[in-house]
């Protein structure tokens, strides 16, 4: 949590910071890296809906306040959905404080293992009212094979 916006920015809050968050050499003892425990967050901190159809699955996840420039919707590894991006804080107005934050600001991200049968390169993401819907196509069924006769010859 950054806790420089309440203005209590002092070299001893700063260090307690540090220790509390962890810090990226930290990666060598057994502990999570700094970038890892924020991944973890971001993917815990942004829920999705996924649904089935005969033909597709359907992703949804509510992203209020974001543009469509904000939201990065990729495959990776062939088969890997990764929904992500970040929201950030609006400028302070001169003269307000905040009195209240409740709204996540930050980074998010989710991943999602698609099946055998989603085709990769049929996907589309619409966001609209505030809500990403990504639809990834199904592959068709594959055709059975037919049986193949075999012309006997006389000798």
């Amino acid at each position: 949590m950054d806790i420089r916006f309440l203005g209590l920015d002092s070299p001893l809050l700063h260090t307690l910071h540090n220790i509390l968050d962890g810090d990226e050499s930290d990666a060598g003892n057994g502990k999570p890296t700094k970038a890892y425990v924020r991944d973890a967050r971001a993917m815990a901190a942004t829920p999705a809906d996924v649904e089935e159809f005969p033909n597709s699955y359907v992703f949804v996840i509510d992203m209020p306040g974001l543009k469509s420039g904000d939201i990065k919707v990729q495959v990776e590894e062939d088969n890997v959905l990764l929904i992500s991006g970040e929201r950030k804080r609006e400028e302070a107005k001169e003269g307000a404080k905040y009195v209240r934050m409740e709204r996540r600001m930050g980074k998010f991200l989710r991943k999602f293992t698609l099946p055998e049968n989603a085709d990769t390169e049929k996907i589309s993401a619409v966001c609209q009212d505030g809500v990403l819907t990504v639809t990834v196509e199904k592959l068709p069924p594959p055709q059975p094979k037919k049986a193949k006769t075999i012309e006997v010859k006389i000798a």
